[in-house]
C-alpha cells in the first residue's frame, strides 16, 4: 500500500499582497511641487504619516508628507489585517515593568487606538471590511494553556473581556484540533488593511493634507536657529519640526531611530475563495487567530472567504517563494481541510521590533518619531500618528512617550546581522516548549504580536 502524497503548493500564485489586488486604486502623487518651508515635515507615507498629516491639517498647520515610494508601500498595506488592542506584554507584566498607573495608561492607549480607527471608519463611511468579532490566542504548548486563566483575569481588570476556552471546546471557536486551548478576547477584530489605508488617505486629503510620493528624504539636519532642513532628491525643505514615521523601513536619513529598531520579515499567503461551509468550519465566530509560539502564526477568514495566513517562518534572508512553501505547510498542519485549494497570493513585509517590544514616540535630537510597533501597527500607527500631530500642535504627549527608547546593544546600522542567531534560539525554545521541558519563551500573560 503506497503512502498518500502530501498536497503540493501551486506555483501560479501572484507575488504581491492580496490587499493591493482588492483595494481602491490610489492616484499618482509624484512630481508635485514641494513647498520651500513648512511647520512640519513628515517622513514616511504609511498609516502613521498619513494620520499625522490629516490631524495637522485639521489643526491648521502647514505640513508636508514625503514618501520615498508610493503611499502605503510598506507595512501599512502588507499586514495581517488583525486589529487588536494590547501589546506584546500582558497587563501583569506591564504592571511589573511600569507600575500600575503607567501600565493602565499604556493599555488604555491601545484601547483608544481601536476606538479611533473604528470611529474614523464609521464616521468616514469607509468600506474597510471591519468586523469586530474579537480574537483568539491559541496555546502552542500545554504550558501556554496553563497560563490562560491568570491572563484572562488580568485582562478583565484592565477593561477587556476575556475567557478561557478548554481544548475540548475549541471546535466551537475554530476548526482545528492542533492547539491545547484558547483565550478568547474582546474587543478587537479584523479589517482590510488596503481599503482602510485608502480610506485614511481620503480623509487626510479632504482635510487638506499635502502628500507627496517618489520623494525620499535623504538627510535631516538641524540649524542653529532650531529649525530643520530636510534634504530630498527633489530639493530641500525648511521645517519647524520633523516627524519620522518610517517604522521597519527606516534608513540612513534618521540614523538615531534606525539604531533603535530591528526590522524583521513577516510573510503571508492568501487562498482562493473557499466554499461558505468550509469558511464557517474554519472560523465559526469570525475571530482573528494567532498562536503563542515564537515563530508565531496568525490568520483569519476574509470577507470574501479566503484564508489569510501569515507568520514568522525565517530570520534568515529569504523570498516569498520559499516562505509561501513554509506557510502553506504550516497552514495545512493547522487546517488540513484547506488541502486542495489554491494559494492565489504570497507576499512579505517588515515588522519593526524594539528592545522592549513596545511602540515608541518621542524626540531624538529634536526630531520626533513614532515607530517600533512590534506587531501592533495596524491600530497603534494611526493612533500615534494622530497623537504626534496633537503633541506637535501643543497638546500633551501620550503615555508611551514616557518609555525609554534604548539602542540595540550591538554594532548596528540597520542591517540586523544577528537575527539568524536569535531565530535559532527562538526555534529551540518552541521545540522545548512542546516537549514540556522549558517555560514559555513569550510572555505568560499576552505574547500577542500579529
Amino acid at each position: 500500500m503506497t503512502a498518500m502524497a502530501k498536497p503540493s503548493l501551486n506555483r501560479d500564485y501572484q507575488r504581491r499582497p492580496y490587499w493591493h489586488d482588492t483595494m481602491p486604486k490610489l492616484h499618482d502623487r509624484s512630481g508635485r511641487q514641494l513647498p520651500d518651508s513648512v511647520d512640519v515635515a513628515i517622513v514616511g507615507g504609511g498609516y502613521t504619516g498619513v494620520a499625522a498629516a490629516r490631524k495637522l491639517a485639521l489643526q491648521g498647520a502647514r505640513a508636508v508628507l514625503l514618501e520615498a515610494h508610493t503611499l502605503g508601500w510598506g507595512a501599512s498595506t502588507r499586514s495581517g489585517g488583525i486589529a487588536h488592542p494590547g501589546f506584546k506584554w500582558g497587563p501583569a507584566s506591564m504592571v511589573k515593568r511600569y507600575g500600575v498607573d503607567l501600565a493602565r495608561a499604556l493599555h488604555g492607549e491601545s484601547q483608544a487606538a481601536l476606538q479611533l480607527v473604528s470611529g474614523l471608519i464609521r464616521d468616514g463611511d469607509i468600506d474597510a471590511e471591519l468586523r469586530l468579532n474579537g480574537w483568539l490566542e491559541l496555546a502552542w504548548a500545554p504550558s501556554h494553556a496553563a497560563d490562560f486563566p491568570d491572563a484572562a483575569a488580568e485582562l478583565e481588570r484592565f477593561g477587556m473581556h476575556a475567557r478561557v476556552i478548554d481544548r475540548d471546546a475549541l471546535r466551537a471557536e475554530i476548526g482545528t484540533d492542533a492547539y491545547h486551548g484558547g483565550l478568547a478576547i474582546d474587543p478587537g477584530g479584523v479589517l482590510h488593511p488596503g481599503k482602510w489605508f485608502a480610506g485614511l488617505v481620503g480623509l487626510a486629503e479632504r482635510a487638506g493634507a499635502d502628500l507627496h510620493e517618489g520623494t525620499p528624504a535623504t538627510a535631516i539636519r538641524r540649524q542653529r536657529d532650531g529649525r530643520f532642513v530636510v534634504e530630498t532628491g527633489r530639493g530641500a525643505i525648511l521645517a519647524r519640526d520633523v516627524l519620522v514615521a518610517t517604522n521597519g523601513y527606516t534608513d540612513g536619513a534618521a540614523p538615531s531611530v534606525r539604531r533603535r529598531i530591528v526590522p524583521i520579515g513577516s510573510y503571508m499567503i492568501a487562498t482562493e475563495p473557499l466554499p461558505a461551509d468550509l469558511a464557517h468550519e474554519l472560523s465559526p465566530t469570525g475571530r482573528a487567530y494567532f498562536d503563542t509560539r515564537n515563530f508565531l502564526s496568525y490568520w483569519h477568514v476574509s470577507a470574501d472567504r479566503r484564508l489569510i495566513f501569515g507568520g514568522r517562518v525565517s530570520f534568515l534572508p529569504t523570498s516569498v517563494d520559499r516562505t509561501a512553501k513554509l506557510l502553506y505547510r504550516r497552514m495545512l498542519e493547522i487546517h488540513p481541510q484547506v488541502a486542495g485549494y489554491r494559494v492565489e497570493f504570497s507576499w512579505g513585509g517588515k515588522v519593526a521590533l524594539t528592545l522592549d517590544r513596545m511602540p515608541h514616540i518621542g524626540r531624538l535630537g529634536g526630531v520626533m518619531h513614532a515607530v517600533g510597533y512590534s506587531g501592533t501597527g495596524l491600530l497603534m500607527s494611526t493612533y500615534l500618528g494622530t497623537r504626534a500631530a496633537e503633541w506637535l500642535g501643543g497638546g500633551e504627549p501620550p503615555a508611551l512617550a514616557q518609555l525609554p527608547f534604548r539602542l540595540v546593544p550591538a554594532p548596528y546600522e540597520g542591517r540586523p546581522w544577528f537575527l539568524p542567531v536569535i531565530g535559532e534560539f527562538f526555534r529551540m525554545q518552541d521545540r522545548r516548549a512542546l516537549r514540556g521541558v522549558a517555560p514559555r519563551a513569550t510572555d505568560p500573560d499576552g505574547g500577542r504580536e500579529p
